[in-house]
């Protein structure tokens, strides 16, 4: 069975599905098969709650302050599970919840999520990866159309939503492109991560 949680970079992760609506040109899972002490991120099927709680109550959550849902798969294709984990992880184990997301969980369930995922998501990283709609279909090649609009609508819900919402990129982009993407974030008063490439 595929590793449920696993840690990287002092950071502990919840890898609940592998569905993803979107098909980045630059993911990482095309690559390899997991990442940091993962033996594997890929479900031969998706865990249920059970399998959740139980990776979790096998986790020691010592020196950990916050979850993140992030793995192989979009963690909103797996809304019921990433809400019910979530709310189990923060209630028993007193941890922050962020979700790293690439913000068409509306587009993806036809309807405005943030509320519920304001329940029990303290932060959202949401990944912008490129400064215009052309550009963001043709590197994260998504289920819909429309979908950068629709991701930068998710983010603006967000924002008035969550303690701490970020639009993120990855530096490999060229300079007048992570600009237009400072600008796109200033305009929405998000803070914009520049994650390094790995």
């Amino acid at each position: 069975m595929a590793d449920i949680l696993y840690t990287y970079k002092d950071q502990v992760y919840a890898n609940i599905t592998n569905k993803c609506d979107c098909n980045c040109t630059f993911c990482i899972r095309f690559l390899k098969d997991s990442v940091g002490d993962a033996q594997t991120l890929w479900h031969q099927k998706d865990p249920t709650l059970e399998e959740i709680k139980e990776a979790m109550d096998s986790f020691n959550f010592t020196g950990y302050n916050e979850l993140v849902f992030c793995g192989y798969g979009e963690p909103t294709c797996a809304l019921d599970m990433l809400l019910e984990s979530a709310k189990y992880a923060k209630e028993k184990y007193n941890v922050n919840i962020r979700l790293n997301t690439n913000g068409l969980g509306n587009l993806y369930h036809k309807r405005n999520i943030v509320p519920e995922l304001a329940v029990v998501i303290d932060s959202v990283s949401i990944s912008l990866n490129a400064p215009t709609a052309e550009k963001y279909d043709a590197v994260t090649r998504p289920q819909f159309e429309n979908a950068f609009p629709a991701m930068l609508d998710f983010a603006s819900r967000a924002q008035n939503a969550f303690s701490h919402t970020q639009l993120s990129i990855v530096d490999v982009l060229p300079a007048d492109e992570i600009a237009e993407c400072q600008q796109i974030a200033d305009e929405r008063g998000i803070y914009l991560k520049i994650r390094k490439y790995s």
